[in-house]
């Protein structure tokens, strides 16, 4: 067998899965010619299909579909040997947007308007954030004693933290804590006082989880923004959460946003996961044994 032929089963067998229409069975982006358009092409396998090309950039039916099955910059076409102009600016605009995500802070108008009271791990500001993952982590006994003081003993326990993304918070915080705060409530699963983590990494829901000494912990926090989105929530769920255990033991619901998991639905499923774990008495990969 050919390397092209193994090439075009593998390309075959992606759109397959992918859904594509089976029109472009055995057909490559690739493989149409840049010539003037438009024109009428057939690929090998004898099935027609419209091709123009227009700035350095062939437009077709499958490169239309591969397009729109992704946010990722595919087909986007070059300018001589650089990117397109709006492109580039898009690529720029998207570069800021996940800087800005990660060096603002979160709007506290938003916390308040859920009732959330606010605490800090033992970094003093967002450079020792970023420099000190391990101080993002721990809080000291000031911190501790208000998150005991706010939260009454529960079976779940439901905080927010900014992460590496506060965009993440401001985007979807008002649409997803209300559906995970019902839901419990509808399950008759108690839940403590949810509140909010300045300066927050992962690992500080199992400083909480030691402190409150609830069932399940669920943290929801801002991921590292990229170019596609700066406004990424994952959810981080853990039962009988320790200082030091294994990372195999979160679950995690990650990639909710407006473009990806949307947050009304991505609540409704952190409450069936937690439901899951309270019946299992576990979490991570021991919850799917």
């Amino acid at each position: 067998m050919t390397d092209q032929r193994i090439v075009d089963i593998i390309v075959e067998e992606i759109l397959a899965r992918s859904g594509a229409p089976a029109d472009f069975a055995g057909q490559r982006a690739d493989a149409v010619p840049v010539q003037s358009a438009p024109l009428e092409i057939t690929s090998g396998a004898g099935l027609p299909y419209a091709a123009e090309k227009t700035g350095g950039e062939v437009q077709s039916d499958i490169t239309a579909f591969i397009k729109e099955s992704t946010a990722a910059r595919v087909c986007i076409g070059k300018a001589g040997p650089r990117l397109k102009t709006g492109t580039l600016l898009k690529l720029r605009a998207d570069h800021a947007a996940a800087r800005d995500a990660v060096f603002k802070d979160v709007d506290e108008s938003i916390l308040k308007s859920l009732g959330l009271f606010m605490v800090q791990t033992r970094c003093a500001n967002k450079n020792e954030f970023l420099t000190r993952p391990d101080l993002g982590r721990v809080f000291d006994d000031e911190n501790i004693a208000k998150i005991k003081r706010g939260c009454s003993k529960a079976q779940v326990q439901i905080y927010v933290s900014d992460g590496l993304s506060s965009s993440a918070v401001t985007a979807n915080l008002k649409d997803i804590l209300p559906v995970i705060l019902d839901g419990l409530k509808a399950s008759s699963i108690s839940a403590g006082a949810p509140f909010f983590v300045k300066y927050g990494r992962v690992h500080a829901m199992d400083a909480v989880s030691e402190a409150l000494e609830c069932d399940v912990v669920c943290v929801l926090i801002g991921e590292r923004p990229g170019l596609i989105t700066s406004e990424s929530m994952s959810a981080y769920i853990a039962y009988h959460a320790t200082v030091g255990m294994p990372e195999a033991r979160r679950t995690v619901v990650s990639n909710i946003h407006a473009n990806g998991l949307a947050p009304v639905e991505a609540g409704a499923y952190i409450v069936d996961v937690i439901r899951m774990m309270l019946e299992v008495k576990a979490s991570g990969v021991d919850l799917r044994r």
